[in-house]
């Protein structure tokens, strides 16, 4: 396979979708199309299977994504470090965390990067949950690792790095506080507390949703510039509102309890940068961080 075959395939094997795999790649959609084409005639199978709404990769498509990924990550590092050693990765690299459980990675993360660079310092940063893009877009961080959807024209975002189970959270007093679980469907049933500010509509839209899967609205309420008062508002009787399930154990205060939502989609995350910042420090510590995901906790 050459090199633009392996990285076709391998990107529309994330994206699953022509369009945005011919963004990434920067190349003609028809272009992606025909070096797919291609090269499942060479193998003699097909590796995806396309329909007018949707992409997905059939068995032998599966199995050749898992084979070729971690090796043409192997290869993408070995590049990187050469590349860095001719550069010199050295100074500091600024990331931002969005939450305490990213930052335990982050961290982590760190500690090997440091190993391999120990010319280049690591600098931690939280990321306003109010502001979720802005200190990125105004040079304040690197790059940083925080809740996705995220699709910006100035931004670069990488895989899904690790996902959570959503939660409600609700008062204590509360109907819903002594189930075992609820549906995206109860939510019509309440009123969200939501995070207010320059924050994009898609994240929004997606994380504090307008209406439930069959169509009943959700009312919003009152919202915060933070989680802190998020959490104050819920305690108080304002509402409920939606967060990581993973939030129980950093964030735990009396007067709120967290029920597990059965039936929402996971809050995924994954690393943005600027692209047009896109550095070999940078390179580096993305490829620190997929190596720490990559490997069990510990």
């Amino acid at each position: 396979m050459e090199r633009h075959e392996i990285e076709a395939f391998l990107t529309l094997a994330e994206e699953l979708h022509f369009r945005r795999t011919s963004e990434r790649l920067g190349l003609a959609q028809g272009r992606v199309s025909q070096t797919i084409k291609q090269l499942e005639r060479r193998i003699g199978v097909p590796l995806f299977e396309r329909n007018s709404r949707r992409v997905t990769l059939t068995p032998v498509g599966r199995e050749l994504r898992d084979d070729l990924a971690p090796a043409y990550r192997q290869v993408e590092a070995a590049y990187a470090r050469a590349v860095a050693y001719a550069r010199g990765v050295d100074g500091v690299v600024r990331v931002g965390f969005s939450s305490q459980w990213v930052a335990d990675l982050v961290l982590d993360a760190g500690k090997e990067f440091r190993k391999k660079y120990p010319r280049c310092a690591v600098e931690l940063h939280e990321v306003p949950l109010n502001n979720p893009l802005g200190p990125l877009r105004a040079g304040d961080f690197d790059l940083q690792l925080s809740e996705f959807p995220v699709a910006e024209p100035d931004l670069t975002t990488g895989p899904v790095i690790f996902s959570e189970p959503a939660a409600l959270l609700v008062p204590a007093r509360h109907p819903f506080a002594r189930r075992d679980a609820v549906s995206v469907e109860d939510l019509a049933k309440t009123t969200l507390v939501t995070i207010a500010g320059d924050i994009p509509p898609l994240w929004t839209e997606h994380i504090y949703p307008r209406q439930t899967p069959s169509g009943r609205p959700i009312p919003h309420g009152a919202s915060a510039p933070g989680f802190p008062e998020v959490q104050s508002l819920v305690a108080s009787g304002a509402g409920v509102s939606i967060a990581s399930l993973r939030a129980r154990d950093y964030h735990a205060r009396p007067g709120i309890v967290y029920v597990p939502l059965r039936d929402a989609p996971p809050i995924e995350y994954g690393l943005i940068w600027p692209t047009t910042r896109h550095t070999a420090r940078v390179r580096a510590f993305v490829d620190a961080v997929l190596t720490r995901a990559s490997r069990p906790p510990g």
